[in-house]
């Protein structure tokens, strides 16, 4: 009996963690729904794994472990998608799922090391740490052989580059690929601090035309109507 409750309240300790993680600190910021269900299964699907090992010890413990290890060996990540700090919230997932499933820590060292993993996180994803700072993979359609003017053009375009690494560059159609890192302006940040870096908007001819200095947009007078009675 002694024992159950024990599991229940480790049970109770990863639910409340693996819920902050996910509910409070991970959705909240990066809003992809389709990550909240993975992050809770993988917790608690782990929390399980392990509780089932130390439970069963020396009757089958081993093959079982063996078995685990051969299932996550064939597991992969498939998403394009996923980012730095999102395989960061996969990582903390698995070790919160490791710590609370372990019967034999004790609550109170379990409960601490689960609050230090999600403080961490908490501050280190947090959106006023670094906030400017950027990340983009540009096509420039000119080729700068100069790295006093690629960083011209890429301050021009971008903001003030930190970093950049050239990534491709082909002569026949006169461009290039560079990954730069850059801090975006103050304005800029202000304004639209959630638009993607590659997004871009051309003004449309009509729009161009409108705001050409010295043009008077004058209405034209409606057509007269045509009675056809």
């Amino acid at each position: 009996m002694d024992s159950l409750r024990h599991l229940a309240a480790h049970l109770g300790l990863d639910l409340i963690a693996i819920c902050l993680l996910t509910f409070a600190i991970y959705y909240p910021r990066h809003r992809r729904r389709d990550l909240v269900p993975a992050y809770v299964a993988l917790n608690v699907a782990l929390f399980t794994i392990v509780a089932a090992l130390t439970e069963v010890g020396g009757r089958g413990g081993t093959a079982l472990g063996f078995g685990l290890f051969g299932v996550l060996s064939i597991i992969r990540l498939r998403s394009d998608a996923v980012q730095h700090e999102e395989v960061a919230y996969y990582f903390t997932t698995l070790v919160l799922g490791l710590i609370c499933g372990l019967p034999h820590l004790r609550f109170a060292l379990a409960a601490a090391l689960s609050a230090v993993l999600l403080l961490v996180v908490y501050a280190a994803d947090h959106p006023r740490l670094f906030a400017r700072a950027r990340r983009a993979v540009i096509t420039l359609d000119t080729v700068h052989t100069n790295p006093t003017a690629l960083r011209a053009d890429l301050a021009r375009r971008m903001g003030e580059p930190l970093h950049w690494t050239v990534m491709e560059i082909d002569f026949v159609r006169d461009l290039m690929v560079v990954d730069v890192r850059y801090r975006e302006p103050v304005a800029a940040a202000s304004v639209s601090p959630h638009i993607h870096p590659h997004t871009a908007t051309t003004p449309s001819p009509s729009a161009s035309a409108s705001a050409a200095p010295g043009h008077v947009d004058v209405p034209r007078p409606a057509a007269p109507a045509l009675d056809t009675a």
